[in-house]
């Protein structure tokens, strides 16, 4: 295989899915919105790719190193906005979503019931959501509630990809048992694609593959 569409054509080399990611995610990453309730969600516009993940997962990193900026930090970790769906766009030609991190045992029931139901009305609603990228720490690997989001995105026929953060933290050896397991795990869950992808924020390793996986997904540039 190794093809990838863009610009309504082949893409042939990976080379050259590399320098189209490098231009897309070199486009301004503009903050939209960010939205509490399933109301709120904004205009389904654009293509979109969300990215979720437990607390801690280093999910802004990865986005920062992705866009080559540290305005999805900035906004997403402000007080009140950790628990929102986060809307940026990327030139006008991808929607990246940033939800909410799970894994807080400690947080109101209230409060996981409210997340859970914004989740869900996102995830079923969003008619051009094209992927969801779940991070998971390579240290760890698929805990509780990695799964729980997994059985989400199979009930709303979500496709998603594992990408496991923080990479650097591991040696080669037990890096390989890590994917070769969690690709184990994967082939249970019809929405999941099959291959993982692996990262660090701090080394920049998987971000030249990120980009170019997700470009192919952008809306075509507008000419003239």
């Amino acid at each position: 295989m190794g093809h990838h569409e863009a610009h309504g054509r082949e893409v042939t080399s990976t080379a050259e899915a590399a320098e189209y990611g490098r231009k897309l995610f070199a486009q301004e990453c503009r903050f939209v919105m960010g939205a509490a309730e399933g109301g709120d969600l904004p205009p389904d516009r654009l293509p979109e790719v969300a990215f979720a993940g437990r607390s801690n997962v280093g999910k802004s990193s990865l986005v920062n190193a992705l866009t080559g900026r540290r305005t999805l930090a900035r906004i997403s970790n402000t007080p009140g906005r950790t628990r929102q769906v986060n809307f940026f766009d990327l030139g006008g030609r991808l929607m990246l979503v940033d939800l909410p991190g799970y894994g807080f045992a400690r947080a109101p029931k209230t409060d996981i019931h409210r997340w859970t139901t914004l989740l869900r009305d996102y995830l079923r609603g969003r008619v051009g959501l094209r992927r969801v990228c779940l991070l998971v720490d390579a240290r760890h690997g698929l805990k509780e509630g990695d799964r729980e989001m997994m059985d989400l995105l199979v009930e709303a026929a979500v496709p998603f990809r594992v990408i496991l953060t923080k990479a650097d933290k591991m040696k080669a050896g037990p890096l390989a048992e890590m994917i070769g397991a969690v690709e184990a795990d994967l082939r249970r869950y019809p929405a999941a694609m099959p291959e993982v992808l692996v990262t660090s924020a701090r080394d920049g390793v998987g971000v030249v593959e990120m980009r170019a996986d997700l470009a192919v997904l952008a809306a075509p540039e507008r000419l003239g």
